[in-house]
């Protein structure tokens, strides 16, 4: 059985901009944003403390390319690239930005207490027999 969640958005002149979640299971759920995929379960903490309310629409492109790239580095089947598609009164935009120009998570903070770390401390000698 195939199984599927997805993400409804849209534009009208009278609401403006609205998006939808729709989980396994088919409840539609109207939320000030969405997440999903395979990697989306290491998003939620993150978008809970970077979303806010009022983005401007190049904060919120931003937002979701730092999300995804976030993704990728934390799930093998999140693939490498970020497809945006923005939904507005002007009509539909779509962006792609490419796996080399994502940002690269692991370079951007110091290792700590790494294997790399250990490796190259000094170990202690080996015990004699």
């Amino acid at each position: 059985m195939l199984q599927t969640g997805l993400i409804v958005g849209g534009w009208d002149k009278y609401e403006g901009g609205k998006i939808y979640g729709i989980p396994l299971g088919g409840t539609i759920i109207e939320q000030p944003f969405t997440i999903g995929g395979s990697g989306s379960s290491y998003l939620y903490g993150f978008f809970d403390q970077a979303w806010k309310e009022g983005m401007t629409k190049d904060e919120a492109e931003q937002l979701v390319v730092k999300a995804v790239s976030l993704a990728i580095a934390r799930d093998g089947a999140s693939g490498g690239v970020v497809r945006t598609v923005t939904i507005n009164s002007e009509g539909v935009a779509r962006k792609f930005f490419p796996g080399d120009a994502l940002p690269l998570w692991h370079e951007e903070l110091e290792a700590q207490n790494s294997l790399l770390d250990i490796l190259n401390s000094h170990a202690p000698e080996p015990m004699a027999i």
